[in-house]
C-alpha cells in the first residue's frame, strides 16, 4: 500500500540519520577535544573517578614544589655541618701540633681564634628562606611529603627533619668532674687513658659550682664512640623535692645505659649508688682505650665551648673539647645528609606517581584517535549513505502520480 500521507521510508532513513549524525558529533568532540569522557555526561562513573584522581594530581605538584624547597633548606644546612667539620678538623691539626715542646703556641691559638671567628659565620649564614637548621634555634622542619588517602578520608603526611644546634652561646664553667686511675681533667673536661687487658679507671660527676639546670649537658667519647646525657626539668625537679637520686645519679645512670647499649667489646661499666654520680670502668678488651668527656651548660650551644679552648694554657683540655664539638658537627653533618636523602628519594617517588597517576587518568578518559579516525570516515560514509536513502525515500510519492495518467 502506498500513502502520500505517510512515508514510512522517509521516517525510517531520517532516524538512521540522526543516529549517524549524532555518533559524527561523538566522534568529531573527541577529535577536537582528545576525550572521549570530556564531560560527566560521557560517563557520569569514569568521569567522576578521573576528577578525583586529578585533583590528587594537582596536590602531588605541591607537595613536589614542598619536596624541593625542603631539599635546598637542608641541603644548605648539610654544607654548612660539613663545612664547620672541616674547620673543627683543622682546629683539631693545630691543637694536636701545640702539644710539642717547642712550639709558639700564641700564634697556634691566634690561628684558632680566626677559624672559630670563620665558623661562626658559616653557621650565622646557613640559612635558606629564613630558617636556619644548624643554629640551635630550630628544633624541627616538617616537609610536606604525600597525600595518604585512606577511605574517604586524605592526610598530608611530612618528613620531620631535626635541626642540629652548632651554635655558639654563652659557655660557664661548673667544674663537675672528678677522676681517678690514669687520668686528667680540669673540672669540665677529662680524658680517661684505660689499659688493654684488664686497665681501670673511674670518673665521679659532682653538684659543681653552679646548679643544674634543664639542657646541661655531659658528652662521653669511648674510642670512637660517643654518648651523651642532656639533663631534663624532671631531673632537676626530683632533685630539688629531695628525693632518693640527685642530678648526678641521674647523669651517671643514664650515661651507663647509653655506654651499655654500645656493646663495646670488653668494656665494662659499674655504677654504685653509694657513691653517687660515679661511674668506674674494666677494659678487658685487648686494644687500650680513652674516654674522654666535656661538660656543656644548657646556654653554651653545640659549639660554644669553642671559647674555652686555650692552647696557651691547656693542651690535653683543649684536645678533649675538640674532640667533642667534631663529633658534634659530624653527627649534625650526618643526619641532615640521611634526611636529605630521604627527602630526595620522596621526590623521586612522587615524580613516578604523579606520572603513573596521569597515565591511569588518561587510559580511563583519552579518545583512542586511531580509532576515532577509522569511526570518522565510517560514519561519513554512513552519512553520504544516509542522505542519499532519505532523497530516494522523499520522491516515492511522485511515482503514485504516474497511476493517475
Amino acid at each position: 500500500m502506498s500513502s502520500i500521507l505517510t512515508n514510512t521510508g522517509a521516517m525510517v532513513a531520517l532516524q538512521t540519520m540522526k543516529g549517524i549524525n549524532s555518533n559524527l558529533n561523538k566522534v568529531q568532540s573527541e577529535i577536537s577535544t582528545g576525550k572521549s569522557v570530556a564531560s560527566a555526561k560521557d560517563n557520569a562513573a569514569v568521569w567522576a573517578i578521573s576528577k578525583v584522581m586529578e585533583s590528587d594530581v594537582k596536590g602531588f605538584d605541591g607537595i613536589s614544589d614542598s619536596l624541593n624547597l625542603g631539599n635546598s633548606t637542608v641541603t644548605v644546612a648539610r654544607q654548612a655541618a660539613e663545612t664547620v667539620t672541616d674547620l673543627l678538623t683543622e682546629i683539631k691539626g693545630k691543637i694536636v701540633a701545640a702539644q710539642g715542646a717547642n712550639v709558639d703556641r700564641n700564634k697556634i691559638q691566634a690561628d684558632i681564634d680566626a677559624l672559630t671567628g670563620q665558623i661562626g659565620s658559616v653557621v650565622g649564614a646557613a640559612q635558606f628562606n629564613g630558617l636556619n637548621l644548624v643554629d640551635g634555634n630550630t628544633a624541627s622542619m616538617a616537609v610536606l611529603a604525600s597525600l595518604d588517602r585512606s577511605g574517604s578520608t586524605t592526610v598530608a603526611s611530612s618528613i620531620t627533619v631535626n635541626g642540629q644546634d652548632l651554635g655558639f652561646g654563652t659557655y660557664t664553667a661548673n667544674d663537675v668532674f672528678s677522676t681517678s686511675g690514669t687520668a686528667s681533667t680540669n673540672g669540665d673536661t677529662f680524658v680517661l687513658s684505660l689499659d688493654g687487658g684488664g686497665g681501670t679507671g673511674d670518673f665521679t660527676v659532682a653538684d659543681g659550682t653552679n646548679a643544674w639546670v634543664a639542657g646541661d649537658k655531659i658528652s662521653l667519647r669511648l674510642g670512637e664512640k660517643s654518648v651523651s646525657y642532656t639533663v631534663t626539668a624532671d631531673d632537676v625537679d626530683a632533685a630539688n623535692a629531695s628525693m632518693s637520686n640527685t642530678v648526678p645519679d641521674m647523669i651517671a645512670v643514664g650515661l651507663k645505659n647509653a655506654i651499655d647499649s654500645l656493646g663495646i667489646d670488653g668494656l665494662v661499666v659499674n655504677y654504685d649508688s653509694g657513691t653517687p654520680g660515679q661511674l668506674s670502668f674494666v677494659n678487658d678488651g685487648t686494644n687500650d682505650m680513652s674516654v674522654n668527656g666535656q661538660y656543656t651548660n644548657a646556654g653554651a650551644g653545640g659549639l660554644g665551648a669553642l671559647s674555652q679552648i686555650n692552647v696557651v694554657s691547656n693542651t690535653t683540655d683543649a684536645l678533649t673539647r675538640i674532640e667533642t664539638m667534631l663529633q658534634t658537627a659530624v653527627n649534625a653533618s650526618a643526619e641532615l645528609g640521611s634526611a636529605q636523602k630521604r627527602i630526595e628519594i620522596q621526590q623521586d617517588f612522587v615524580g613516578k606517581l604523579a606520572d603513573a597517576m596521569k597515565t591511569g587518568i588518561g587510559a580511563m578518559v583519552d579518545a583512542d584517535m586511531e580509532e576515532a579516525s577509522a569511526r570518522l570516515q565510517a560514519l561519513q560514509t554512513q552519512q553520504q549513505l544516509g542522505i542519499q536513502s532519505l532523497s530516494i525515500a522523499n520522491q516515492a510519492p511522485q511515482s503514485i502520480l504516474s497511476l493517475f495518467r
